[in-house]
């Protein structure tokens, strides 16, 4: 499949029209339902596939944002033979009572991995998590960066390169 095919795929499947609240804050008109087109195995196969040449090199672990990042991260790790550990928006108060299932990560270069990025904002938070944690983080893949101008910026300036297998501009425009 193509880049432009999985794009149109992605858009046919996931792409909402509606009154939406954005986890920013924002509102929107549209909205990419991403668990649609990740609860479909030959699309989400698909973007893993094409996924896989983001990932820098030197790269030891992939690291799945809580919820939608984490069947991104799994279809990456099945692709690759890279580990993947599941990060939480807060530690659980039981049991290990971690942020980051899985694996260690002191020390250890990390890619977050992400599934709609539109401000960067759990991105932030999530990274910085992880670095007190011991990681090293310096990338951030994601399947679709909405295009919020400010997102790359903050990335950019908490030491983050964003690499996002689509952009707003890959699919059609809003009617």
């Amino acid at each position: 499949m193509t880049h432009q095919e999985l794009a149109k795929r992605i858009y046919d499947i996931s792409h909402l029209k509606g009154d939406f609240t954005l986890r920013s804050g924002q509102k929107s008109k549209e909205y990419f339902d991403k668990y649609r087109f990740e609860a479909e195995p030959l699309i989400l196969k698909e973007i893993a596939e094409k996924m896989k040449s983001l990932i820098p090199s030197g790269t030891e672990i992939l690291a799945a944002l809580e919820m939608g990042g984490i069947p991104i991260g799994t279809a990456l790790s099945l692709a690759t033979g890279l580990p993947c550990v599941f990060v939480r928006k807060e530690a659980k108060s039981y049991g290990t009572c971690k942020l980051a299932e899985g694996l260690e990560i002191k020390n250890k270069k990390v890619c977050i991995v992400e599934d709609v990025i539109t401000s960067g904002g759990q991105v932030l938070i999530s990274t910085a998590d992880l670095q007190k944690l011991g990681a090293q983080i310096e990338n951030v893949l994601c399947v679709i960066h909405r295009g919020c101008e400010s997102a790359e910026a903050k990335l950019n300036a908490a030491g983050l390169k964003l690499h996002p297998l689509f952009v707003r501009t890959d699919f059609p425009s809003s009617s």
